[in-house]
């Protein structure tokens, strides 16, 4: 099989690493213009990506110092609920296998002791991470990881070490041509039986050329506009810390990205509610910075109705895109590979394995999406016209008419509370929920449903909240022996 991959930078690159390692046997080539600058954003992962290059065999020692990388534990939201307030959601599993009622023996530790701040339900639920969160020490074999690095740098690297075998083609593509089968080359000459669009925003064989149609996700994803610049560090050794904190300001919130030479930092705002030369100013002033070379992004926030059509797949932007937040940009590029690598596996493609591709990579997307959406929804600010939106808005119609739908999303958490009185303990919302206020259970459900009485509820839950509080306590004593977070950073760097 000869399969062209159009556009480079992070997507396109990760793109050909991914298949030369799967698959050696086919014809792999990339083409792409020297004029076209990438996005450049997406300097944060998730920790999924780990699983990603552990299918690659990349090993971070080696790729790292290269790509001005730093290890990442944790999101930090600070002022989404209301101004004043901050929490973490913290990567990996919560230890819930000795507890009594999983991550919900925090909220009786709550209800009993109402003064508990909600940054503690981090703190208990995932007690040995953010030990190394808050005490800044980092552990590579105790620690769940993903990553801050430059993404340009990244695809770059990719290119010159996992990509030795792609044939790579700097041109401009100025004609597609097509049948009714797809496309038949590229520029009158370039001939593959697959094509990949990683063309970004532009989308241009998915989306220009095939015409497929671009479900927009405006209902539940509110920004669609960024101001992103880069700033050096004052004081590096408290400034680089292990995890990205995203702060709510105004008419969206701003990113904060600590690499190990500079951070990266943006303003994801909504178009709808302030203009671009405002959405600078409150931007700059946030900073306390005006002397910055800003960036405008313009966010297409949605996705195509097919990502597989006849004979070109898209990945990463030319797919779709939901926001910054959560630091999804590389996430929907490295699983829609792994689907991608799945649906490649026979020897031929047919019209089943490109609705397969279609319906499991959209299925993630469209999860993954109002998981974001609901940061918005749960917050309770309304100190703007933006934020105010975000608090009197429907944010989805099932909530209402009681339609089954086929994820995990709005509706999904709400019937999780309502019938179990329990989020996933194995997603990220419970942690979300916890710093947005949002309780699953209460002390009336535990009375009403629970059948407990409430002048024995401290002796019901005791047990369970020492062992919060011992094993938060025991987890903080441990990291103290390990190594400084900017300590590893520096022998990875030196």
């Amino acid at each position: 099989m000869k399969i062209l991959i159009v556009g480079g930078g992070s997507a396109g690159w990760m793109t050909a690493a991914t298949l030369e390692s799967q698959f050696p046997q086919y014809k792999i080539s990339l083409i792409e213009s020297k004029n076209i600058a990438t996005i450049g954003v997406g300097e944060s992962t998730l920790n999924q990506i780990t699983d990603w290059m552990r299918l690659l065999n990349i090993k971070d020692e080696d790729f790292l110092k290269h790509v001005d990388g730093s290890y990442k534990l944790s999101i930090k939201f600070t002022d989404f609920y209301k101004k004043g307030e901050a929490f973490h959601y913290p990567f990996g599993v919560p230890p819930i296998e000795s507890t009594r009622a999983g991550t919900n023996d925090w909220w009786f530790k709550k209800m009993l002791y109402p003064k508990t701040p909600y940054s503690d339900y981090a703190d208990c639920t995932y007690p040995l991470q953010m030990a190394y969160v808050n005490h800044h020490k980092f552990d590579k074999k105790e620690c769940t990881y993903a990553y801050h690095f430059d993404a340009t740098k990244f695809g770059l690297w990719l290119k010159n070490n996992y990509c030795k075998k792609i044939k790579h083609i700097v041109e401009d593509v100025v004609s597609v041509e097509q049948d009714e089968t797809g496309i038949t080359s590229l520029n009158n000459k370039y001939k593959a039986d697959l094509y990949i669009d990683c063309t970004g925003f532009k989308s241009l064989l998915l989306g220009k050329s095939l015409k497929e149609p671009f479900e927009s996700y405006a209902d539940i994803l509110p920004n669609d506009s960024a101001w992103a610049t880069k700033i050096k560090y004052k004081n590096k050794e408290k400034e680089l810390v292990p995890y990205t904190n995203c702060t709510a300001i105004e008419n969206g919130w701003v990113w904060n990205i600590p690499l190990w030479s500079r951070i990266g930092t943006g303003y994801v705002y909504s178009s709808k509610f302030v203009d671009d030369v405002t959405a600078l100013k409150e931007f700059k002033k946030h900073l306390g910075q005006e002397d910055l070379d800003f960036k405008k992004i313009k966010m297409r926030v949605g996705i195509h109705n097919r990502l597989w059509v006849k004979n070109v797949v898209a990945v990463g932007l030319s797919a779709g895109f939901i926001e910054p937040l959560e630091s999804n940009g590389l996430l929907s590029v490295h699983e829609f590979l792994t689907k991608l690598v799945l649906n490649l596996q026979r020897d031929k493609i047919s019209q089943w394995d490109k609705d397969n591709f279609n319906y499991q990579c959209k299925y993630m997307f469209k999860e993954f999406s109002e998981f974001v959406g609901l940061h918005y929804a749960l917050s309770h600010r309304n100190d703007t016209e933006y934020w105010k939106q975000c608090c009197t808005k429907s944010w989805d119609e099932h909530l209402i008419n009681l339609k089954s739908v086929g994820y995990s999303g709005f509706k999904d958490a709400v019937e999780r509370r309502t019938h179990t009185n329990r989020l996933d303990d194995l997603s990220g919302l419970h942690s979300i929920a916890a710093g947005m206020h949002w309780a699953p259970t209460d002390k009336q459900t535990l009375i009403v449903k629970g059948k407990f009485q409430e002048k024995n509820l401290e002796k019901e839950f005791s047990t369970a909240i020492n062992k919060l509080n011992e094993r938060k306590d025991l987890c903080k004593t441990l990291v103290k022996t390990k190594t400084n977070f900017f300590t590893t950073l520096k022998n990875v760097h030196k």
